[in-house]
């Protein structure tokens, strides 16, 4: 075994918050398509979920921390965790545990484009594991200087290559 796939931040209070993530229906379709995949090619499930301060609206425990129900992730097989920071690898056991299933490709989906998957695909590559950005597979909110389409595509452009191998999510063969 040597692929995981990695979601980051696939939350109900950031895909269903108030600021709609840029073709948000079409990026979580081909998520779904990939976690059944995995599971079909019994590759490992690695999800994050990004933890706010208490009182915050992603405070531990609250209903917009929750991952998506629609991922349909199964808390007895796949690998659920939590994280304070952008990088998935910060003060967690993220490194440790696929260093530990033997993992070397790591397909990375999910959300926020500009901050935690840019964190966590460098991150990936520094550490000596082979990110995978799945181009069709992360988005973000339009911000007041970038729309989130310009956002993704930067993201794509400057990730693949120098710190990530680029693919979309119909090619991914694990």
């Amino acid at each position: 075994m040597s692929a995981a796939l990695l979601i980051i931040d696939m939350q109900v209070g950031l895909f269903h918050g108030p600021e709609k993530p840029h073709d948000g229906e079409r990026v979580l379709a081909n998520i779904q398509h990939l976690i059944n995949q995995a599971h079909q090619q019994h590759v490992p499930i690695y999800a994050v979920r990004h933890t706010g301060p208490a009182g915050s609206p992603i405070a531990a425990g609250s209903p917009f921390w929750q991952l998506l129900p629609e991922l349909e992730l199964d808390a007895d097989t796949d690998h659920l965790f939590d994280k304070s920071r952008p990088n998935a690898f910060h003060g967690t056991d993220l490194a440790q545990q696929l260093e530990a299933a033997k993992i070397e490709d790591l397909y990375l989906v999910g959300m926020k484009t500009q901050f935690c998957i840019d964190a966590t695909c460098r991150a990936a590559a520094d550490l000596g594991f082979k990110p995978w950005l799945v181009a069709d597979a992360h988005t973000c909110m339009d911000t007041p200087t970038l729309s989130a389409q310009a956002i993704i595509e930067h993201h794509n452009a400057t990730l693949g290559g120098a710190f990530a191998r680029r693919i979309n999510s119909a090619d991914v063969t694990f």
